[in-house]
């Protein structure tokens, strides 16, 4: 399954450190989403990309059914929790720890993080939503504690349904995160300045 290939950046891992956690899109890689930090208020954190095995965590649409996507969704699910278990084995406290994702990358972050609910430092999703031809609630347990989650998309999007992104938000908010999502209007599949910017307000503060 997926190859444990990880990149880094930003200041070396203390206990002390902020931790940012990089999902690449498919058909990216590590470096591709490790550039992304140069326009995110994270110049103080540690950041620490996996590169996916032939640069997608899983084969088919987020929106299929989750056996389809097997055995590469659990293997990417499980890189992510060792990844996230180094971390704190570290000293980082898990109120210090950061995610964010593009596309099938935050697919990919939002369906870690709600599987493994908690107080985080605080999570973007860029253009993402929960794993699933229908959200399967009984994987999702824990409490966020008021983690900011800033997700943001395009409607239409030729990848994630909006209704997605809406029952995801609706989703984290009942298990107490601090949900800001924003859509905007036919803006493609990319990342846009306004959402960069509420990012940096909304998470990396």
């Amino acid at each position: 399954m997926h190859k444990k290939n990880i990149f880094t950046a930003g200041k070396p891992i203390t206990k002390e450190s902020k931790v940012l956690i990089m999902l690449h899109g498919r058909g990216a890689n590590a470096e591709d989403i490790l550039s992304l930090s140069d326009y995110l208020a994270v110049k103080d954190f540690s950041l620490v990309a996996p590169q996916a095995t032939n640069h997608s965590w899983y084969p088919f649409s987020f929106m299929s059914k989750p056996i389809q996507n097997e055995p590469w969704l659990s293997s990417a699910l499980a890189l992510v929790d060792e990844l996230v278990n180094e971390i704190l084995e570290q000293g980082v406290a898990a109120e210090r720890l950061y995610f964010t994702g593009f596309s099938q990358g935050a697919c990919l972050t939002l369906e870690y993080i709600t599987r493994h609910a908690k107080k985080y430092g605080g999570v973007a999703a860029f253009t993402g939503g929960l794993i699933g031809d229908q959200l399967y609630l009984e994987n999702y347990s824990g409490d966020f504690k008021q983690t900011p989650v800033f997700i943001g998309t395009s409607e239409p999007d030729p990848h994630v349904p909006a209704h997605r992104v809406h029952e995801t938000e609706e989703a984290l908010t009942k298990m107490n995160a601090k949900v800001n999502l924003k859509v905007y209007k036919n803006m493609g599949h990319m990342i846009n300045e306004d959402e960069i910017r509420l990012a940096n307000e909304w998470v990396f503060f």
